[in-house]
């Protein structure tokens, strides 16, 4: 799949999902306000922020051209709110996000940009090892991007996916060492969805079951 041309504007978004008015001023508002803040708290790699649209807004809608029904989606790591905060943002009416992140700072910037663009997304500042076994609220979907390799998500992760909630993980053009690697630990049902912004997947995963250990 070639690439999709640079386009550091809200047109990064076509052919992935289709906004309204209203909903592209709200994501205008939402990446004007990362930029804000980006110089201060570096809130996402500096080297992304010529390229914002596409590699973080429209790579974190694709999930939203994948999964169109409205839900409760939970986003582990979320960091500057990419996927969870688009989603949250783009996402059918009575779609819901809550959004884990450990940095203070971000918590704070995930905050304002719920606040400036109206989001229905919860902010919870912790660790996701601290908060996930204990979690009691509705999910429909786990969701992360650019947090850890498939093996570690999935520990994180156990405490839901293990009582049947599904998966939805971005990973990149190495996904595939990746799956192996978590396959020696787990057993799952997988769905490949190829990637329209960049080289890389969507990984939808469900059922999953721990290995016994070898004796």
């Amino acid at each position: 799949m070639s690439r999709r041309p640079v386009t550091d504007d809200i047109s990064a978004l076509d052919g992935i999902v289709q906004v309204s008015r209203e909903t592209a001023q709200r994501l205008e508002s939402f990446v004007a306000l990362l930029r804000k803040w980006q110089p201060a708290e570096n809130l996402v790699s500096p080297k992304t922020m010529p390229d914002v649209w596409r590699r973080h807004v429209a790579d974190s809608a694709d999930l939203v051209r994948l999964f169109a029904e409205p839900g409760r989606w939970l986003d582990i790591g979320t960091g500057a709110g990419f996927p969870g905060l688009v989603v949250a943002i783009v996402g059918t009416p009575g779609t819901e996000v809550d959004l884990i992140e450990s940095n203070v700072r971000k918590c704070a910037f995930l905050r304002a940009a719920i606040r400036e663009t109206g989001a229905p997304a919860t902010v919870h500042e912790g660790r996701v090892e601290a908060l996930l076994p204990s979690w009691d609220s509705p999910v429909d979907r786990l969701i992360a991007r650019a947090v850890a390799p498939l093996r570690r998500l999935l520990e994180l992760t156990e405490p839901l996916m293990g009582r049947g909630v599904p998966a939805a993980f971005h990973k990149g053009e190495d996904f595939r060492t990746e799956i192996a690697e978590a396959s020696q630990s787990y057993d799952f049902d997988l769905i490949e969805h190829p990637s329209r912004v960049g080289e890389g997947v969507i990984l939808e995963i469900a059922n999953l079951r721990r290995k016994p250990r070898q004796a």
